[in-house]
């Protein structure tokens, strides 16, 4: 068994070349340098996801087996960006992720998208204590552009056999990256407190490897299990990286007087996804124990 690395060699050597779409992101770095620890050979590209010509010419210069779309619109410094770059949004999110899995498709190549959860809200029967969101419940939330375009392109790119769709919520790295949910949350002068599932790449990341390079297709709630709230994550973070730290919480009432997009808010079902990595021997923390761990690695490098 293994917890938060490669198990079994499942992803080594074996004659797979990489290709990384997006190669200048947050998570596509991560991914090269994840793969790149394994001796893995990895290639990373800047194309235009939405640019046909192109992408057919890089999957022909590459010849990958696996392609890693790690690529898209998701707004600087946040998604409310995205809000007042429609057009520009479209074309990466809606035309350029249909158009990089399609390629794939007509080329025998599996392809990875890492997407997103936030295509949901509470509600009466998915309420904060109540049960999470599964792979096959319709979206709910469209309070985004971004979330607005996110939900549509999954409900077409689901019947790609040649796609795995990981959904990730909120992702956190053992850093203070400015792309960082904590990072964010620490920098707000007030903070909604409400519970939600977090992706943290640390324990996620190696998964989503395991499961591209043995060629696992459909979609996937990609977070620990588990949901915490925004005071439970500060206060961890007050507790183990920054004694002294304090922040002041609003209502979403108030939240909504500052912000162009609404945010999604939600818990996701992983049930689909701890059994699937349990095939391989694979385990992921529940979200309160990854965020200890996660904010004891900051401390211990010296994070502040």
């Amino acid at each position: 068994m293994a917890i938060n690395g490669i198990a079994n060699g499942n992803a080594n050597g074996n004659g797979k070349v990489w290709l990384i779409v997006g190669a200048k992101g947050w998570i596509a770095q991560q991914l090269k340098g994840l793969l790149e620890s394994q001796g893995e050979e990895v290639h990373t590209t800047t194309i235009r996801m939405q640019d046909r010509e192109a992408v057919m010419n890089e999957l022909e210069r590459v010849n990958p087996t696996h392609v890693l779309n790690a690529a898209g619109c998701t707004g600087r410094p946040n998604v409310d960006w995205c809000e007042d770059n429609k057009e520009e949004t479209i074309r990466s999110n809606v035309m350029g992720t249909l158009n990089l899995t399609d390629c794939c498709f007509l080329k025998g190549i599996h392809i990875t998208v890492y997407a997103t959860g936030c295509i949901y809200q509470y509600d009466e029967k998915h309420t904060w204590d109540g049960p999470g969101y599964l792979e096959t419940d319709k979206a709910n939330f469209n309070g985004s552009f971004y979330s607005a375009t996110k939900a549509p392109v999954e409900e077409v790119m689901k019947w790609y056999s040649n796609a795995l769709i990981l959904r990730l919520r909120m992702p956190v790295s053992d850093d203070l990256h400015d792309r960082n949910f904590v990072t964010k949350i620490t920098k707000y002068s007030h903070v909604v407190d409400i519970p939600n599932s977090n992706t943290i790449l640390h324990d996620l990341l190696p998964a989503s490897i395991i499961m591209a390079a043995n060629k696992e297709t459909g979609i996937y709630n990609f977070t620990n299990p588990g949901a915490i709230s925004h005071n439970e994550v500060l206060t961890l973070f007050r507790d183990i990286v920054r004694p002294g730290f304090s922040w002041k919480n609003f209502s979403m009432e108030e939240q909504a007087k500052v912000i162009k997009a609404g945010r999604s808010n939600c818990k996701l079902d992983t049930t689909k996804l701890t059994k699937k990595l349990a095939e391989y021997g694979y385990v992921v923390p529940e979200i309160h124990e990854a965020y200890k761990q996660c904010f004891k690695r900051m401390a211990a490098a010296g994070v502040k």
